[in-house]
This record gives structure tokens, C-alpha cells and sequence, in this order.
């Protein structure tokens, strides 16, 4: 089966994006020659699953953020939503996130990279993340978009290693028991 990831930065208050799902606060933390790893993280996944809201969000970044593949679990886009010049590396699915995960399982993907809030704590309701790359920044937005949501029972987690940076960025790796 495959695996997922996640690679997600939040504010110190648990907050991965605004209401609106701005990402400003994000933006401007200065962290000029910090190497957090996204870079190596991205190298070692297949491609990429997220919600709407992340992908709605991706696409205001002016150019596309990913070279890898992307799924975009959703029940309400349709693939005519999709910008011209993503058709090749975009799509959208209504699967659930096991069926997207056997699905993509069969297509040969190995390491999924899961991304954004509510698709995270689905695919952790399902127990399907192995492993966390969290890292907290030093902002306290007051309310937003949280990272980690409800749960039907404990998730137990087991830390692999942190790391903290001169931009005050604290960087934490946990396993998914």
C-alpha cells in the first residue's frame, strides 16, 4: 500500500492557513538560507494529494509550486476547474482518501505527499499518514485553518528528531504509531 507524508508548517496557535486561506503570516518570516528540508521531502514522494482549498490556494502563487503529479480530492471541483496548463499534472477525484490510496497504489506510487488541513485529518482518521514533518512558526494568527482536527480515538506519535532555526522556525519529525 502506499504510504502518506506530511510536510506542513503551522503557527505556534495551530494554524496551517487564515479563514480565507491566506498564507501572508507565512510569507513573511525571514528565513534566508535556512534549509528545512522541503527540497529532499519533495524528492522522496511519487506526487501529491490535497483538498480544494489547497489547490485553490496553489494557484494564486502565480506559478505552479509542483513538479510532481497532483491528486485533488474533491466533491465539489470538476476537471473543467483546472487551469489549461496543469491538465498534464492536475486532477481531480471524488475517491475517498483509501480509494485514492489503492488507487494510487496501483498506479505504482510508493510515498504520497498528503497536504492541507482537512485532507490531513482525514487521511489521519483513516490512519493513512506513517509519518509527520511539522514545523511551528513564531506567529500567532488568532484563528484560521487548523492542521489537526476532531478525532474518534488517540493518534500516539513517536519523535523521530527536531530541529529549531535562527528564524525561530522549530522543525519537529514524528512517526504515526
Amino acid at each position: 500500500m502506499t504510504s502518506g507524508h506530511v510536510f506542513m508548517a503551522m503557527s505556534l496557535d495551530g494554524f496551517v492557513a487564515r479563514d480565507d486561506f491566506g498564507l501572508d503570516w507565512l510569507m513573511k518570516q525571514k528565513t534566508d538560507g535556512e534549509n528545512h528540508g522541503h527540497e529532499a521531502f519533495m524528492e522522496s514522494v511519487d506526487g501529491l494529494v490535497m483538498g480544494s482549498g489547497s489547490f485553490r490556494t496553489a494557484l494564486t502563487f502565480g506559478a505552479w509550486p509542483y513538479e510532481k503529479p497532483v491528486v485533488v480530492l474533491s466533491k465539489t471541483l470538476k476537471p473543467k476547474d483546472i487551469p489549461d496548463k496543469l491538465r498534464d499534472r492536475v486532477r481531480i477525484s471524488e475517491q475517498t482518501p483509501r480509494q485514492a490510496m489503492a488507487s494510487l497504489s496501483e498506479q505504482g506510487w510508493q510515498r504520497v505527499y498528503i497536504d492541507g488541513g482537512k485532507i490531513i485529518q482525514s487521511f489521519m482518521r483513516e490512519g493513512l499518514i506513517d509519518d509527520m514533518t511539522v514545523t511551528i512558526v513564531p506567529i500567532l494568527i488568532g484563528a484560521g485553518k487548523r492542521m489537526f482536527g476532531a478525532l474518534d480515538a488517540d493518534i500516539d506519535l513517536h519523535l523521530l528528531g527536531a530541529k529549531s532555526f535562527p528564524s525561530g522556525l522549530v522543525t519537529s519529525r514524528y512517526r504515526v504509531l
